[in-house]
């Protein structure tokens, strides 16, 4: 395979059981659109009591039913933030921590320097976390992961990824490498991956292509370039 090989992501997904969650921001293949998504997945019944939710501009993880909550802490956070020129994905609080850090005048690497992998050994699942920034009618975007240096959490290896768009590719980057016990860490650098112009399609194969057993919420977000303005599809399989 070339490295400048564009996958088909709906592809890429259906043969993956259980990529774990996953954010992709690329540009639309006309070149109007800045687009990101962010998926979740679980295999517990804690993990798989969720629904995205919107308030006040941002997505939020929230229990479907909060009578069978048993554990909030790695579950339950804003997993799209925006402020001012900039939007947040990632796949935990540290979404929160990116904001504030962007608040206070620095970046997402100096934010992600106060963090490291997730605390749920033996998975250390990474945390993974994307910003696009917005200017002159464009956009350029960071992708980041944060994973374990070994089997035992002895240490957090930090990795960022920094792209100048192009029409129709995206990159996707997800916390593992499929299924297992413990879960394999995602591998590599963020994968290739193509991006369409319609946001139905591009939503409901995502969708569609996610493990029925394991997949839980999805989110697209397509922002045109030229006016601003943002178009969005929240699915729950929770509803």
């Amino acid at each position: 395979m070339n490295i400048y090989d564009i996958a088909n992501l709906p592809e890429t997904l259906a043969g993956n059981t259980y990529p774990g969650r996953g954010i992709v921001i690329g540009k639309s293949e006309n070149g109007k659109y800045a687009v990101s998504a962010y998926f979740i997945m679980g295999r517990s019944e804690n993990s798989r009591n969720r629904v995205f939710t919107e308030k006040d501009g941002a997505i939020f993880t929230e229990p479907h039913d909060y009578a069978k909550v048993s554990d909030p802490s790695l579950i339950i956070y804003a997993a799209v933030r925006e402020y001012q020129n900039k939007l947040i994905v990632t796949n935990g609080d540290q979404t929160d921590t990116i904001y504030d850090y962007i608040k206070r005048g620095f970046d997402m690497r100096a934010a992600l320097r106060t963090r490291e992998f997730e605390p749920d050994a033996p998975n250390l699942t990474p945390r993974i976390s994307g910003v696009l920034t917005f200017a002159d009618g464009d956009f350029t975007y960071e992708m980041s992961i944060l994973k374990s240096a070994d089997a035992l959490g002895t240490g957090c290896n930090r990795y960022f990824y920094e792209y100048t768009p192009i029409a129709g590719l995206g990159h996707f980057i997800h916390t593992y490498v499929t299924d297992g016990n413990p879960i394999p860490t995602f591998q590599g650098e963020p994968e290739r991956v193509a991006i369409p112009n319609c946001i139905d399609s591009f939503a409901e194969e995502i969708w569609n292509s996610l493990n029925e057993n394991n997949k839980i919420s999805l989110y697209v977000r397509y922002t045109d370039l030229a006016s601003g303005e943002v178009t969005s599809r929240i699915i729950n399989k929770n509803v």
